[in-house]
């Protein structure tokens, strides 16, 4: 009995000699876990990108955002040391991949390009979740490109305004393609009809420069609205640009006139820019917006894409999210005045 009690005192002793320091020691335990906590996603951010990265290209290959992708991809694969996958999703005008994109981990491996269909596709795919502004986030504008007014050889017109005349004669004969409800090529398009009082027959494909530029070269339609990727179908004689939606003549096609030269006021640009998921760590933005900025600066980059139609835009991701609230702002008002219906 005796020495039980000794046990107990002795045990008593030692817990309070000791407890200060196993209480302290558990205390810098606990601390060296919280900083490993903070540390290891700041390592993971310095250590970025360690592996491959997926551009999502919300149209099929063979379109503008196609090309245009794929040479972003090749410059900033050579910036960050690490492949940037191209990943072709088409749909909704290219409003799906935007969707797919978002839903995305905001780790900075994955982003997309926007086109207008930013800007319509919540007002033409009301059934689709996507809220643009919320769910995605600027990375920077790639660029700008002209649209060409471009026909099948088998039309007659050879002018603008023969095109008009010959629409204006012919109501609901003429069938235009573009590249879904919403997209660069449908409100181009509808501005187009809107203005000149064309009244042709939209009918949707799941690209531009792809499946709808195939049809105007098949026969299929007549008539479309399209950026770069139809300059090489007209500079080979498939097909007639009757003019340019741009307000001078444009360096690399300078034998097609502008629409204003022609008499109408149709002045509408396609755009492209860089997002990724809502949420993706700013520094990761920071730097991706500094790759491209550097590539689109280079004169290989920015000869390279000048020879094919667009024009380079870097800025800060500050200056393209304003530059998508206006343009958001922009053509929801024209979807209004023309009464768009909503894509079912």
């Amino acid at each position: 009995m005796q020495s039980n009690v000794i046990d107990t005192q002795a045990f008593r002793i030692f817990s309070r000699a000791y407890k200060g320091r196993v209480m302290a020691l558990l205390q810098l335990l606990g601390m060296v876990l919280l900083t490993l906590g903070l540390v290891a996603p700041s390592l993971a951010q310095q250590q970025y990108p360690s592996r491959p990265l997926r551009l999502v290209l919300p149209f099929p290959p063979g379109g503008s955002t196609d090309i245009l992708g794929r040479i972003v991809a090749q410059s900033l694969s050579e910036k960050l040391g690490q492949p940037v996958i191209a990943d072709n999703r088409p749909g909704l005008g290219g409003y799906f991949g935007l969707e797919m994109a978002s839903k995305a981990a905001p780790d900075g491996y994955t982003f997309t390009i926007a086109s207008l269909v930013y800007a319509s596709g919540p007002v033409t795919y009301p059934d689709m979740k996507l809220n643009p502004a919320k769910d995605l986030t600027s990375i920077g504008q790639i660029s700008e490109a002209p649209n060409y007014v471009v026909v099948n050889l088998g039309v007659p017109a050879k002018s603008m305004k023969e095109l008009v005349d010959h629409v204006r004669a012919n109501p609901k004969k003429l069938h235009y393609s573009t590249s879904g409800v919403g997209s660069t090529l449908h409100l181009s398009a509808a501005m187009m009809n809107s203005i000149t009082k064309m009244d042709m027959v939209h009918v949707p494909y799941k690209g531009g420069g792809g499946p709808a530029m195939t049809a105007v070269l098949g026969g299929e339609v007549q008539v479309i609205v399209l950026g770069p990727a139809s300059i090489q179908h007209f500079r080979a004689g498939k097909a007639r640009a009757l003019a340019v939606l741009s307000d001078e003549r444009v360096s690399v096609t300078p034998d097609v006139p502008t629409a204003k030269e022609q008499g109408f006021d149709v002045v509408v640009a396609g755009w492209h820019g860089l997002l990724a998921p809502a949420g993706t760590p700013r520094t990761i933005i920071q730097r991706l917006n500094k790759h491209w900025v550097d590539s689109a600066s280079s004169p290989a980059v920015k000869e390279r894409l000048e020879t094919l139609g667009f024009f380079p835009r870097p800025g800060t991701p500050e200056q393209f999210t304003a530059y998508l609230k206006n343009e958001t702002e922009r053509w929801q008002r024209l979807i209004k005045e023309i009464n768009l219906q909503p894509a079912r």
